[in-house]
């Protein structure tokens, strides 16, 4: 899992996988996998699924000629709402993207150690055990 900076602003956790190191074969594989981690946290609420392949490609937009899937799982942990601020970084999502050898998931970073943490963790379940 690498940290680095996207746009020179935004904070993002990467994890590029070949397929062969990974249990799912397909991206809806991760996703399901993903949804069933949300479920079992009891202070994260799974918002839904959002198909960023195929609403660019309803647009005509421009795609990585290597991306043949790009979909991500988007949900909140949202535990606490002191201030309205707190609804800019919300709410959260991960990214899967197949790149035909390997899967590439991203995820930003959250404001909270233990938020990215558990987040990681979803991730890197994504690997051969």
């Amino acid at each position: 899992m690498k940290q680095t900076t996207f746009m020179e602003k935004y904070p993002i956790y990467t994890l590029e996988i070949a397929k062969k190191e990974s249990r799912f074969s397909n991206v809806d594989g991760i996703i399901s996998y993903l949804k069933d981690q949300i479920a079992a946290n009891p202070v994260v609420a799974y918002i839904g699924e959002f198909d960023h392949y195929a609403h660019t490609t309803s647009l005509g937009g421009e795609i990585n000629a290597l991306m043949s899937e790009a979909k991500m799982v988007i949900f909140c942990f949202g535990q606490k709402l002191p201030r309205p601020e707190m609804l800019a970084p919300r709410p959260r999502s991960i990214g899967v993207c197949d790149m035909g050898e390997n899967f590439v998931i991203t995820f930003l970073e959250a404001p909270m150690y233990a938020i990215n943490e558990t987040m990681e963790g979803w991730v890197k379940g994504i690997m051969n055990q």
